[in-house]
């Protein structure tokens, strides 16, 4: 049944105000948080908006208040690579838990997809904006920069004049961790395929893998492929790198879709992985862990970076002059699967 005397209309805060006896102000601070209102009569006025059915109109207060409480999560990643077939990748899972996040705070999340991330931004009516990964001269930055609206990345910015806050990924430290894992398990010509474009992730698996390669005495062997291309990049590149090298004994492929594909490649060689030639990437996401064999791969803790960045979008959103530059995610942490166990241990 409707409140006492307010027929079948929805309460509004002009109801709520005369049923607390109160100003209409007083109100909308109460149950916005703000302006200096008696603990006491701000918990009154919550449960007289409960009991009355109150609910604020959104849409008036972003008029008001000149913000679309909404934030956009964007990427000029490719699909193939951000998504793909599944649509359950890298870019979705991120997705989520800043979709939470900002909910928690009041702002919904605008998802712009990957192919898109350029023209879309033009069309939403956002507060700010996360950017997966952003590479050099990126499209969304770009767009982003146009509108003069704020945005973090999710991943260290790769352009010299790029000076956005960002949480850190720690994309050499990854690429470190199954370098390291390789070798404790045999591996002595392991070779690098990473996306031929110019983001954090290969250019610090790049770094990281020469330095590596430097310290254990390897021959370096790296070879780039284009991130759309997604699996069959993968596995052409892959082909070509065992005609050229034959000794190669492990491929570290950044992408998730190239080493799905490196598999492939592997197997139509007439060698076996892991025992051959062992495989590894960077994110463990659906296509590790349902690749055959299961693929070993970095618990990147998504869901608590994507959260980080949230918070530090909504940090520049209120002007905090607190808000750092760098918010570091918590270390990764390999996950060892079939792709690289060995069945005899190395000598």
């Amino acid at each position: 049944m409707p409140p006492s005397g307010l027929g079948s209309k929805p309460p509004t805060i002009a109801d709520v105000a005369r049923a607390a006896g109160v100003s209409r102000t007083t109100v909308s601070h109460a149950l916005n948080g703000l302006g200096k209102v008696d603990p006491r009569t701000r918990e009154r006025i919550k449960q007289v908006a409960a009991e009355l059915g109150y609910r604020p109109n959104l849409r008036a207060q972003r008029l008001r208040h000149g913000q679309a409480k909404a934030i956009a999560l964007a990427s000029s990643m490719p699909f193939a690579v951000a998504g793909g077939p599944s649509r359950l990748g890298f870019y979705m899972e991120i997705a989520a838990a800043a979709a939470e996040s900002a909910l928690l705070h009041g702002y919904a999340l605008v998802l712009v997809p990957p192919v898109q991330s350029g023209s879309g931004l033009h069309s939403v009516d956002i507060d700010g904006a996360i950017v997966v990964e952003p590479d050099v001269n990126d499209a969304a930055a770009a767009h982003l920069n146009e509108r003069g609206l704020p945005y973090v990345a999710l991943g260290r910015p790769v352009s010299p004049d790029e000076g956005a806050p960002y949480v850190d990924l720690h994309g050499g430290l990854v690429v470190e961790l199954l370098l390291s894992h390789l070798y404790e398990q045999g591996a002595r010509r392991p070779a690098l395929i990473t996306g031929s474009g110019a983001r954090h992730s290969s250019v610090d698996a790049r770094a990281a893998y020469e330095r590596i390669a430097g310290e254990y005495g390897w021959a370096p062997i790296v070879a780039t492929a284009p991130e759309a291309g997604g699996e069959q990049a993968g596995y052409e590149c892959c082909a070509a790198l065992l005609c050229e090298h034959p000794g190669i004994d492990a491929v570290c492929a950044v992408v998730d879709a190239f080493a799905v594909g490196a598999v492939e490649a592997i197997r139509d060689s007439g060698r076996v992985v892991p025992d051959d030639v062992m495989v590894v990437t960077r994110y463990d996401g659906l296509r590790a862990r349902t690749c055959g064999p299961p693929l070993t791969a970095v618990d990147l803790h998504l869901d608590r970076a994507a959260s980080d960045a949230v918070e530090l979008l909504l940090g520049r959103l209120r002007g905090d002059v607190s808000t750092v530059s760098v918010v570091t995610s918590p270390e990764p942490r390999l996950i060892a699967r079939a792709s690289s166990l060995r069945r005899i241990s190395p000598t």
